[in-house]
């Protein structure tokens, strides 16, 4: 939808689960994979490439989860030299057969790789159904807020209403386009919204929206 032609804007706070749906994709990959290849031998031992690179994209994953890298670059050196190690340690095993005995294997099966991917999927799905009951709508006039499938519905004015946008993990943007937007209404509680997706969207649609009324901006391009 076009920011020239919004006449309401929905504000969705995801939990940081949403992050791990590259994961639950990897897993969902390496399942057919290891499904091929057990085909053609079923005596075969799971692939050691496949657990290798679910094992990378896990530690990844959490790493991205656990830290925000928005204002130093300490965090983001350790994860690249750790990246590498890793790398090196699983892909390039035969450099380190002295002190691992050969090549790494973590042995994870294609029901293991099928049980992460429901597990994920149902999460994941059940996180975005929760959305549609749980949001934060703008209109010209009023921030309408629905909490639950029964509960009652609140309305703000947006009179005097700020707002202030920012990108406060690089990664989580990367991965989903997501940032943190507070509305500062003139009336009511201040109203942090951590984990918005698509948050520069979000914020020209609401730019256009509020320009028919009388809006104080605090930070727009935080």
């Amino acid at each position: 939808m076009s920011e020239k032609s919004v006449d309401e804007v929905f504000l969705r706070s995801y939990p940081k689960i949403i992050f791990f749906w590259p994961l639950a994709l990897v897993s969902l990959i390496l399942w057919l994979l290891q499904m091929i290849a057990t085909a053609s031998d079923p005596l075969a031992a799971p692939l050691a490439w496949y657990g290798n690179v679910w094992l990378i994209v896990f530690f990844v994953n959490m790493f991205i989860v656990a830290f925000d890298f928005s204002s130093t670059k300490f965090f983001v050196l350790i994860l690249v030299a750790v990246i590498i190690v890793i790398l090196l340690v699983f892909l390039v095993p035969d450099m380190f057969s002295g002190i691992s005995g050969g090549t790494f294997n973590p042995r994870l099966t294609a029901e293991f790789y099928v049980v992460v991917t429901i597990i994920m999927a149902l999460i994941l799905g059940l996180v975005v159904l929760g959305s549609r009951f749980d949001y934060w709508k703008i209109e010209r006039n009023e921030i309408y807020h629905k909490s639950g499938i029964f509960s009652s519905a609140e309305r703000i004015p947006t009179k005097s209403l700020r707002i202030k946008k920012s990108i406060p993990d690089v990664f989580e943007f990367f991965i989903l386009r997501a940032g943190s937007i507070t509305l500062m209404p003139g009336q009511g509680d201040v109203i942090p919204l951590p984990t918005v997706l698509n948050i520069n969207k979000k914020q020209r649609q609401i730019d256009y929206l509020l320009s028919y009324v009388s809006v104080e901006p605090d930070e727009l391009d935080g």
